[in-house]
Parts: C-alpha cells; sequence; structure tokens
C-alpha cells in the first residue's frame, strides 16, 4: 500500500508547488550590487521545478561564449564536484557526493521528498569518496592520465597544497596527506588535523583555501537546515567560514552569517578572500539571491534572521535584534535560487587581458524557481578589486530543448595553460573552455 500512495504523494507534491512563488522577475533583476529584493512571497507547498538528469548526447556540448571554443578535458568521471591545479600543472578533481545521514537525521516526510527532488537532479549517488588526478603532458587540452590519486575519503571536497602537505576538506574533518612533486597516487594514511561540523550534514561540502603564508587554512561550513528550523543547538560553527592552525588543529570562526559558503578565492588586486553563498529558500522565486561578497574578518552577514543586511526574516524565531544591528550588507547578487557554488578569479594570459582579476562562478542551477535559473558558468569583470560590471555567459547550453539536465556546472578552474576548467557533475565531465584564436601551447 505504502509503495503505491508515495509516488501518487510525490505528483501531487509536484503539481502542487507549481502554484507557489508567485510571478518570477527577470532573472537579471536579481545581479549585481543592488539586486531587487521583491517582497517576500510565503506558500503552504514551496515551489518545486527540478530539471531532470539525463547526461549528454554523443556529440553534444556546452555552448561556448563567442570567440571561446569548449572541449572535453577528461569523462567518465563519477559526480566530478570539485577541481584544485597543483603547481605542475595536474588537475586534482574531487568525485564525491553526500554522505549517508546518521540514523534519526533524515528529515521525516520532508526530507524523504527532498531525497526523491534531488535523485531525480542527479544528486542521490554514492559517494565515490575519491579524488582523481588528470595531466595533460602533450598540451592537447586531453588529459591522456588518469589515476586514481586518493581514495576511501568521506565525502571529499576542498583541497590545498601547503609546501609538501596536500590538505583535504572531507565532510567531517581537514585531513593531510605527504605530496611528492609529480606523484600520481597517495598511498599514505591520512593525518587528521582538525574536526568540522558534521552530523545531520544538510549541507556537507568542505570548501578550502589556504593563506599566501600557508599559515592558516580557510574552511567553508554551510548551515545545517534552511533556516535553523532544526534548533541553533545544530549550527555551532556552522553557515560559516573557519579559520583553522594547520600546527594546532585549533580553529575559530573567521565570518558567520553565511548560509552556505562554497567557492572561495584570493581576488589579486586588493588580496581579499572571497566566497560566494548559496542563500535561503521557500520565500518566492527572486527570494533570496545567491550572492559572491569580500570576507569581512569577524563579519557577520545575517543568517538565519535576515538578508542583504538588516532585511529581517520574520519566519526565524526567536528574533535577534542585537544581530540584525551587525549585519553586513554582501558585495554582488548572483541570481535567485542559481546554486552559485564554483568561484574563481581569472589569470594568466591566455584569456584576453579583461578577464584577468575577474571572478568566474559555476552555477549548478536552480531546483525551486520557475522559470530555472542558473545552470551556467558566467563572469563578472572587477576593477580595482571590486565588481565593475554584469554578468557574461562564458559556458551555457546545459539544459536540452525539454528543459531537461544534461549537466550541471559546479567548481572551476584554470589549468596550467590558462583555460578554464568546469567540473560537470551530472555529464561526469570536465570541460575545458579557451579562446577560439589562440594556439594550445605545450
Amino acid at each position: 500500500m505504502i509503495r503505491r500512495i508515495l509516488p501518487v504523494a510525490f505528483v501531487s507534491l509536484l503539481a502542487l508547488s507549481a502554484c507557489g512563488g508567485g510571478e518570477a522577475l527577470d532573472p537579471l533583476a536579481g545581479y549585481g550590487p543592488d539586486p531587487v529584493l521583491p517582497a517576500p512571497q510565503r506558500s503552504l507547498i514551496p515551489t518545486v521545478n527540478i530539471a531532470e538528469a539525463v547526461g549528454w548526447p554523443e556529440g553534444r556540448t556546452p555552448t561556448p561564449a563567442a570567440g571561446f571554443r569548449v572541449q572535453a578535458f577528461a569523462t567518465g568521471l563519477d559526480h566530478p564536484r570539485w577541481l584544485y591545479r597543483l603547481p605542475n600543472g595536474d588537475i586534482l578533481v574531487a568525485e564525491t557526493n553526500a554522505p549517508p545521514k546518521p540514523e534519526g537525521k533524515q528529515g521525516g516526510l520532508r526530507g524523504f521528498f527532498q531525497g526523491l527532488f534531488m535523485k531525480k537532479a542527479g544528486a542521490k549517488a554514492p559517494s565515490a569518496d575519491r579524488i582523481t588526478l588528470l595531466r595533460d603532458a602533450d598540451g592537447d587540452g586531453v588529459a591522456e592520465t588518469k589515476t586514481a590519486f586518493l581514495e576511501n575519503l568521506t565525502s571529499p571536497f576542498g583541497m590545498v597544497l601547503v609546501g609538501d602537505t596536500l590538505y583535504v576538506a572531507n565532510a567531517d574533518a581537514v585531513v593531510a596527506f605527504p605530496y611528492q612533486t609529480g606523484q600520481t597516487v597517495i598511498t599514505a594514511a591520512p593525518r587528521r588535523v582538525a574536526d568540522l561540523p558534521a552530523g545531520r550534514n544538510h549541507h556537507w561540502t568542505k570548501s578550502l583555501v589556504a593563506s599566501a603564508d600557508g599559515s592558516r587554512l580557510y574552511v567553508g561550513v554551510g548551515s545545517n537546515s534552511n533556516i535553523a528550523e532544526n534548533g541553533l543547538e545544530e549550527e555551532v560553527d556552522r553557515a560559516a567560514i573557519l579559520e583553522i592552525d594547520p600546527a594546532t588543529g585549533a580553529r575559530r570562526v573567521h565570518a558567520s552569517g553565511l548560509r552556505n559558503p562554497v567557492g572561495m578565492d584570493w581576488q589579486p588586486d586588493s588580496g581579499k578572500l572571497w566566497v560566494a553563498v548559496n542563500e535561503r529558500d521557500e520565500l518566492g522565486n527572486d527570494l533570496v539571491p545567491d550572492y559572491m561578497t569580500s570576507v569581512t574578518p569577524g563579519g557577520f552577514y545575517g543568517w538565519p534572521w535576515s538578508y542583504y543586511g538588516p532585511i529581517v526574516d520574520e519566519r526565524v524565531e526567536p528574533a535577534n535584534p542585537g544581530m540584525l544591528a551587525a549585519a553586513l550588507k554582501p558585495d554582488y547578487a548572483l541570481g535567485a535560487h542559481t546554486a552559485s557554488l564554483g568561484l574563481t578569479f581569472g589569470e594568466g594570459d591566455l584569456f584576453p587581458a579583461r578577464y584577468r582579476g575577474g571572478a568566474f562562478v559555476g552555477q549548478h542551477g536552480s531546483w525551486n524557481r520557475k522559470p530555472r535559473n542558473g545552470y551556467r558558468v558566467i563572469f563578472v569583470p572587477f576593477v580595482g578589486g571590486v565588481p565593475a560590471g554584469g554578468p557574461e555567459d562564458i559556458l551555457s547550453g546545459f539544459l536540452n530543448e525539454r528543459d531537461q539536465a544534461m549537466g550541471r556546472p559546479v567548481g572551476v578552474q584554470f589549468d596550467g595553460r590558462g583555460a578554464l576548467l568546469v567540473a560537470d557533475d551530472v555529464g561526469n565531465v570536465i570541460w575545458r573552455v579557451s579562446p577560439a584564436a589562440a594556439p594550445e601551447r605545450p
């Protein structure tokens, strides 16, 4: 009986959800330093508008911007999410997915339906728990070497090399491995550097960067909820960027009130840390825009009590006026529900000069907006270390004519020759974007 009822309930929920959210604004209204922030629109059933994951047909690729070309750098991966370039040009790929939730933390009926939604979107497969090394030694833009670099991890995500130590941010801890230039496999056991908030892991990805001198690590840790509905006791050291001393494992909150901080990078002109943040849901099609922002040490960015500075989220109880007064406004909105995950700044001289120092953002795409938003990689120009223009498509065409997802972009990273790599966790591909007129260099 249950097997017959649940699909009917699922179909009914999808039908009802199409009525939620109200009329949507032009998606571009949710971009820039001063996005349009309409009145909240709440409904009994939130909007659900999932692009079914179908993969890439033979011979089809995403669409690069005019003047650029795209090719598959590597294929046949298992849910590739995040990228890191080693100093010798080798590329590390985290093949990963969410860890199993602990008993009693699955979220009940709501969690059951969320699981169905994520399965349709291509995000419920078991995690490969692997980091793979890709090498393009002959410079043709295709990796001819692919090796299992690190295995038996725990939903790995962020990676950073400091000296001869490779740090990996698992879902539950930062771990370290010895590294020698050029090696294609690491068999050494991990050294646990610092524990990270785990448990329910509503947001499980843990991004990772290091300070210029390598003395500090910074880890992005997402919230355990939408608006702290599971209680603030589950949000300790979450919705935050944590600073970790790799020598001692001591950690502290570097910045807070960031619902799901994912991609992080150092802006080369200002030297400031920037982060891409996924904002809260269930306030309508156009609230709340995701954003990227420079990170103020000790700064508080509103979650869960407010958004875009002091705009109160009246769903959160009890209210906290003291925190509202401290809330900082983000620097640049990235569109509502775009799931902006990847963030890197332009480098090298392969791309035209206007792209150096600007932000490249991987937008994984909405599951709860009608019409859909994201599903592309965008570029935002910077001048003097701050955003200076609207978003421009660099790689699009991830949805087919039936509005299904052939791919979904996540991590973005420049390779050693200056081309942009994009991890596609539905297509199981790493795409490589380069100027069409530029000759490849060995």
